[in-house]
């Protein structure tokens, strides 16, 4: 048995977050923490590829370990904001665990890298798989927001319509 339509926000919710400063500051900081992933990223392969700058790699990604947990504790906040949950709202329950995940690799390289755990190649090996796993949950949210535009779009062509029906019932009402 499939469940019945659910949007993604109530009325209150979507009211919630479109009032909230934490929606504007999710905003500027996902796209920021992207650019510094795409940058990052290039900087990874080609030590992985040359074997040179390594301490440029590093750096990059520990900027970018740094915008992931800026954006977590700010989105935690946002969401208790809109859905009264710090994590795990049922409307973003899958994001915020995989979301978790992507956490646990980026911290899991900073502590190899604290404890000269793994070897340079190692280190830069991990934070691709760090990076995978937060490309995929970047894709999670891009949904979602998809999903949420398609909602509103749906809940407006819905209040149209009831509109609509509304005035047709009164104006036959008003005929007989």
């Amino acid at each position: 048995m499939s469940k019945p339509y659910q949007p993604l926000y109530t009325p209150e919710q979507r009211k919630r977050r479109d009032l909230s400063v934490w929606t504007w500051i999710q905003g500027v900081l996902a796209p920021i923490q992207f650019l510094v992933f795409l940058v990052s990223i290039t900087l990874v392969i080609r030590y992985l590829v040359t074997g040179e700058d390594y301490q440029l790699a590093t750096v990059s990604i520990l900027i970018k370990t740094f915008f992931l947990l800026l954006i977590m504790l700010t989105g935690c906040i946002w969401e208790k904001v809109v859905f009264g949950k710090y994590l795990f709202a049922d409307a973003f329950f899958w994001e915020d665990v995989v979301s978790m995940g992507v956490i646990f690799l980026h911290l899991a390289y900073v502590y190899a890298l604290l404890q000269d755990a793994l070897s340079p190649q190692s280190l830069m090996v991990l934070a691709l798989v760090a990076y995978v796993t937060y490309f995929i949950n970047a894709a999670q949210f891009l949904l979602k927001l998809r999903a949420a535009r398609k909602d509103h779009a749906r809940q407006a062509v819905n209040f149209q319509e009831q509109a609509i029906s509304n005035q047709t019932s009164l104006q036959e009402r008003l005929v007989s």
